[in-house]
């Protein structure tokens, strides 16, 4: 397919700053729809107007090179258009979701010190009254509509401004603190214009498109996979503030929708809805399905494809990788789970416990360089020194392996292998086969420490409207994994907890499970 390819391949003028998209999209795709709301809809001319008149207002309240702005919002046209205006004014765009806590966000503006923070409040309650706490008042910002802007911090440092963009912070985005407590990703503009120009390519996007962005821009997978990559190749991104299964539904039947990425819990619940509601789903203009942010596993891969009657694609990424490390390719969809070979520029190595690279299909920890690659933990130089080497190779801290042909596959994350009588269980595994059953929607597998060993402890999420016992579940597994692998405890939960990207926080079941172990039961749980 020559002409999306082409225009993502010869670009005019290629930006070397984020901030320059608008601009840029200003000039080649004028009248073309950039940016779709309910209520607003921008073109690209109107896009480069709201984020120069945006850019104007920061410099205005202060903000300058090297301050950060702290964006607490929901996905909206107001929320983009301040974090490009912000690195117009060279300064650092940290953006934050809204439904993160009040301690949660103080935190994070705690650590990183902004010289404001802005709030979205037409779009999203929990951002309103973020700012009526923090007595933040009324701007209104052409094209976009109001925002509020908190006191300017007067005492908070600036950071160094380098010439180079390579080396210029264009976003700090917090993870979502899986593993531990969040940590504030500092990604260059080589870094960003690099993942969006991947995207763009390997989705081949073009003026036409509309993509569907539910994904929150607080996290990477939003912001330049699906934000940056959009506005790259002048395609138009339809804003959804918080996801909704009959919302997307609505939106793939009526509103044109042709690139649908999500986390595999969007997918899952778009199919509960359709089944719940006994509605055929339909998605006429959509090409391109894809998967990322979260383990996918086979049964609902299977389902949607069936369902939608196009492939799901599956892909692989971090934060710190700016995310994309590997997508399968849209050309060749895959009946498997393999998250695709790496993109084009990453280099890939799997190495084994002494860095040394294990042979092919050997599983290992999976390491990463290139363009791609972070440029540290803010303030946290110990940090980043654990995971990036002075050669550039960042370890991912996940279990993979790769094919001959160069295919990768997640097998876990180093620090969730489970060693049971000293067979290695990786979570992955487990979790595919119970959510084969038909009343599971999805599951968690931790590990939990006994004397002496280690046991499998499952979480599961029923389907809606499904019901089953643990003692069912259980005998469906033993059918299917070997002694060592199979549960020794499995929970039924109301709901897995999850960020607002649908990313089990495996953190928190770790912690219950071990509860549970003490005795010390949950309510709403069943063994």
């Amino acid at each position: 397919m020559s002409g999306p390819a082409a225009a993502h391949d010869t670009p005019h003028d290629p930006p070397r700053r984020i901030g320059e998209l608008a601009r840029r999209g200003a000039e080649r795709f004028g009248a073309a729809p950039a940016v779709i709301e309910v209520g607003r809809e921008l073109d690209y001319r109107a896009l480069g107007r709201a984020v120069d008149a945006a850019a104007d207002a920061l410099g205005e309240l202060g903000v300058g090179p090297g301050d950060r702005a702290l964006i607490v919002n929901e996905n909206c046209a107001a929320a983009i258009v301040l974090a490009l205006a912000a690195t117009l004014r060279h300064a650092w765009p940290v953006v934050v979701n809204a439904r993160l806590s009040e301690r949660e966000i103080e935190a994070i503006r705690t650590h990183c010190s902004p010289r404001r923070t802005f709030f979205t409040p037409e779009v999203s309650t929990d951002a309103a009254a973020h700012a009526a706490r923090a007595g933040a008042q009324p701007l209104e910002l052409p094209e976009v509509g109001a925002v509020a802007v908190g006191a300017r911090d007067a005492a908070a440092a600036a950071e160094p401004v380098p010439d180079d963009p390579a080396r210029e912070v264009a976003a700090l985005i917090y993870t979502s603190g899986t593993t531990g407590a969040p940590k504030g990703v500092m990604l260059s503009h080589r870094n960003l214009l690099f993942a969006a120009g991947s995207g763009a390519g390997l989705r081949r996007l073009a003026p036409g498109d509309r993509v569907y962005a539910a994904l929150p821009i607080s996290h990477v997978f939003g912001f330049a996979s699906v934000s940056l990559s959009a506005l790259l190749a002048g395609a138009a991104l339809h804003y959804v503030p918080r996801f909704t299964p009959e919302g997307l539904a609505r939106a793939l039947a009526e509103e044109e929708i042709s690139i649908l990425p999500g986390v595999p819990a969007m997918f899952a619940r778009l199919l509960d809805h359709a089944r719940r509601t006994g509605r055929t789903l339909s998605a006429p203009r959509a090409r391109f399905l894809y998967a990322g942010g979260a383990p996918l596993d086979a049964q609902l891969k299977a389902d949607v494809e069936a369902t939608l009657g196009r492939p799901l694609h599956n892909g692989y990424g971090l934060t710190e990788t700016s995310p994309t490390v590997s997508q399968t390719r849209l050309d060749a969809p895959r009946a498997d789970l393999s998250i695709g070979p790496p993109v084009p520029g990453i280099e890939v190595r799997i190495v084994d416990a002494a860095g040394r690279t294990v042979p092919a299909g050997t599983v290992g920890e999976l390491h990463v360089r290139g363009p791609n690659i972070m440029l540290g933990y803010y303030r946290a130089p110990e940090l980043t020194a654990e995971v990036l080497g002075a050669d550039g190779w960042f370890n991912t801290g996940d279990l993979a392996r790769q094919d001959a042909d160069g295919h990768l596959f997640i097998a876990g994350r180093t620090k969730e292998l489970i060693i049971r009588s000293g067979f290695n269980v990786y979570p992955i595994e487990v979790e595919s086969v119970l959510n084969q059953h038909p009343a599971v929607g999805q599951s968690a597998v931790v590990g939990r420490t006994v004397r002496g060993n280690e046991e499998v402890v499952a979480f599961v999420e029923l389907r809606a409207g499904a019901s089953l016992d643990a003692g069912t579940l259980r005998a469906f597994a033993a059918e299917r994994l070997a002694p060592y692998k199979q549960p020794a405890e499995i929970v039924v939960l109301e709901a897995l907890p999850a960020t607002a990207t649908g990313k089990v926080l495996k953190s928190r079941l770790r912690e219950l499970a071990r509860r549970r172990e003490a005795g010390i039961r949950e309510p709403g749980g069943g063994g």
